[in-house]
């Protein structure tokens, strides 16, 4: 299984559920473009991720066995290569995401706030969540942010590229045009949580027209980090799709 985390994330937020998941089978926890450990490049898009995650598969061998889990951006970029590549994975779970534009964000807001502390004066996260808050009063969304922070001799900085994500989210606030007729046919679990508004009833259609194997779960007291919100029942989802 790889597992594709969100805008603003890394693979190590799936951490808890991928310990869950390791007696089952084989995990990889992906850190995309601009996140994490991975290269910062400026135009990040579906289609360039999806590439990217199609030469992971391939340079470990299983390009076509896997079971690709993308939540959120990472949703995304999985739909991406399912449709465009159908062959280069078994099977796809999708979180909190469904393939039309994102609505009501606020990420070019969250980039800005992150960009414009003075990380060269803040001496701890204690101050710099202190800095944010004004910004961002969400102390979980504030949490999830800040695990972006990295610290050498020079000080604090992003593990994220911020400029790059500002340039790239027209792009990933949308979703990419395929032809007509084009499918996943392989299983397809989708997962959403019920305090989101990231899926909606009319969304629904649209989903199952390009996966029509599609299967909604809702999570009832679970927001968009469903993870987070509900990692023993989102564990337990996943495991029973893949044993299916």
């Amino acid at each position: 299984m790889v597992i594709l985390h969100g805008l603003f994330g890394a693979g190590r937020n799936w951490g808890a559920i991928a310990r869950k998941l390791a007696e089952r089978c084989k995990i990889y926890l992906v850190d995309l473009p601009n996140h994490g450990d991975s290269p910062w490049v400026k135009d990040l898009t579906y289609e360039s991720m999806a590439a990217s995650v199609a030469d992971f598969l391939r340079a470990r061998g299983i390009h076509g066995t896997a079971c690709l889990l993308g939540h959120s951006m990472g949703g995304k970029t999985a739909m991406t290569l399912a449709l465009s590549d159908p062959a280069a994975l078994q099977s796809l779970i999708v979180v909190d995401i469904v393939p039309v534009p994102y609505r009501g964000h606020q990420n070019a807001e969250i980039i800005d706030a992150l960009a414009a502390l003075p990380l060269d004066r803040l001496k701890s996260r204690v101050e710099i969540d202190a800095a944010l808050a004004p910004s961002i009063p969400d102390a979980m969304l504030r949490s999830y942010l800040l695990a972006n922070l990295r610290r050498d001799e020079d000080g604090f900085g992003w593990r994220i590229n911020l400029a790059g994500l500002k340039t790239s989210l027209p792009a990933l606030h949308g979703f990419p045009t395929f032809a007509a007729g084009t499918q996943f046919d392989g299983p397809t679990l989708v997962i959403e949580g019920g305090r989101s508004d990231y899926i909606r009833a009319e969304d629904r259609p649209v989903m199952r027209g390009l996966f029509p194997q599609a299967r909604f779960e809702t999570l009832p007291d679970a927001g968009h980090w469903v993870h987070a919100d509900a990692p023993d029942a989102v564990s337990a989802l996943i495991t029973k799709f893949i044993s299916a």
